[in-house]
């Protein structure tokens, strides 16, 4: 049923028989299959329209559809395919990286897009990017059966402005790009393109709409059905024609950068990616354990900063591959390429081709609004802290003195000078974030200059003169910004020495 289905829908049909069979289009290498429904509500001439459920896993069949000597260089070898979800509209197009990271904010650890691997079938080397989440990536044997069973996790009505309820969802592509591996082990040549498109519901809602679909249908008459297509079993997915694609994107480009010429072969490099939907421009890989250079999801145009490495993601471990001697904060003066140097050292790699003309002032002068309408909700929320260098306030905040020994006191009382109630405490604050007794000993010895090894213990004096053990819970439980004098006693057994807070 699945090739008399593939051969009746009507973009295979046979416009005009009179043609002969030497001007018929290109014949495509691949060819993918979604099991799942068509709706019936779409007229003759327009593309399908299928429903999904969100979190349902769908098979999209793998099909080589190859004739005899079509491209002999992939014979024996794997072939590696990108399943990503996309959106339809052109303007939500342009604005995908927005978009998903606001999606990303409101469903944090989620994806919009996964691979059901126990039921898939013929899959290699399967791959998903923490920071695209709404694609993975596979290798797989053309003269194989091959199987991919998608799970989309996004419904269509999560990019629809809410106003007063009830508004109609926004349609998705399900889209496959296919490449075969280049001479140096990578799989950056294209092969072919196609894609469906879809609507997200619910669970049970795309059921639900397909019924409710049926049966108008059932009500029209029979003049009135001659207009729209029957609904079939299966999905076939569409082969893409780059060139309009291509002309869009040059023209869209060229009017958001009238002050820039693009280079002459900007339309030769979007015929490389074989996309429909642009490609995401985060400079990031997938991580790959096997010899084989792992594939980028990049444009054409790469971007020549380097990427800090995952030791850097947390705002207290900066990586040190990159130096300012300004400092982390960001400055009026900074060059564009200090600011470029000082967005990747903040974590903002995925922004340095945005910003590549902007200077430290002209970073500066933008307003939050405008950062999280440029850069989304997550990060644009991130990058006005950075650039405000608005740091977290601590858990609780102490001051310290290390108190007079004894006899400098004496001495001074000797020479006439003030006595001990009239010294001069000079107190270090102390910034707890762990609110533990081990981060005391640690941020009292950094302030002091004492070697943390050589202190033994922590005492606080207590009622009538005893000493009480710091612990984490009486660190837990000092009152913000308390005043202690501390004083030094040597150990019983001579090595080290004991602090008293007082």
């Amino acid at each position: 049923f699945l090739f008399s289905d593939v051969l009746a829908l009507p973009i295979f049909k046979q416009e005009d028989s009179s043609l002969p069979q030497e001007n018929e289009t290109k014949h495509p290498p691949f060819q993918y299959v979604m099991c799942a429904a068509t709706s019936p509500a779409v007229k003759l001439y327009d593309e399908t329209l299928t429903y999904l459920n969100q979190g349902q896993s769908y098979e999209i069949r793998m099909l080589d559809n190859r004739k005899a000597g079509d491209i002999p260089e992939i014979n024996g070898k794997l072939v590696k395919s990108i399943i990503r979800v996309v959106f339809h509209d052109r303007r939500l197009q342009y604005t995908e990286h927005q978009q998903l990271e606001g999606w990303k904010w409101n469903r944090p650890g989620d994806r919009l897009l996964d691979l059901d691997i126990p039921m898939s079938v013929g899959v290699i080397d399967i791959k998903t990017n923490p920071s695209q989440l709404n694609a993975v990536e596979f290798l797989w044997d053309p003269t194989k059966c091959t199987s991919a069973f998608i799970q989309v996790h996004c419904i269509s009505t999560e990019f629809t402005p809410r106003k007063h309820g009830g508004e109609k969802g926004v349609p998705f592509r399900i889209q496959v790009d296919t490449f075969k591996q280049t001479e140096n082990g990578e799989y950056t040549d294209h092969l072919h393109s196609a894609s469906c498109q879809i609507k997200v519901f619910k669970p049970k809602g795309a059921d639900r709409k397909q019924k409710t679909d049926r049966e108008k249908m059932e009500k029209r008459t029979a003049h009135e059905k001659e207009k729209y297509q029957p609904s079939y079993d299966t999905t076939v997915l569409t082969e893409m024609r780059l060139e309009p694609i291509i002309e869009d994107a040059v023209e869209h480009e060229q009017k958001k950068s009238s002050k820039r010429t693009l280079p002459a072969d900007y339309g030769d490099s979007l015929a490389k990616r074989g996309s429909c939907s642009p490609w995401p421009d985060t400079p990031t890989t997938f991580v790959n354990n096997s010899p084989t250079p792992a594939p980028t999801f990049t444009s054409a145009q790469h971007n020549t900063y380097s990427v800090p490495d995952s030791n850097s993601s947390s705002p207290n471990h900066q990586g040190d591959g990159i130096s300012q001697g300004s400092g982390d904060q960001l400055h009026p003066s900074a060059t564009i390429q200090e600011t470029q140097q000082w967005l990747l050292k903040n974590r903002f790699s995925a922004y340095t081709r945005l910003f590549s003309n902007f200077s430290g002032a002209d970073l500066l002068k933008l307003t939050r609004e405008d950062l999280v309408q440029i850069c989304g909700p997550a990060d644009g929320i991130r990058l006005y802290n950075a650039l405000k260098s608005r740091s977290v306030r601590p858990r609780l905040t102490i001051y310290v003195c290390q108190e007079p020994l004894r006899s400098i006191q004496l001495e001074r009382q000797d020479a006439g000078g003030a006595d001990s109630n009239g010294a001069i405490y000079v107190y270090h604050a102390i910034y707890l974030e762990e609110m533990a007794a081990s981060e005391v000993t640690r941020k009292l010895a950094l302030a002091f200059n004492i070697p943390l090894h050589q202190i033994n213990q922590v005492y606080r004096q207590g009622p009538t003169g005893i000493h009480i053990l710091v612990s984490d819970q009486m660190v837990q439980n000092f009152q913000d910004e308390s005043c202690f004098l501390f004083t030094t006693i040597k150990a019983e057994n001579g090595e080290g020495f004991h602090i008293i807070l007082k």
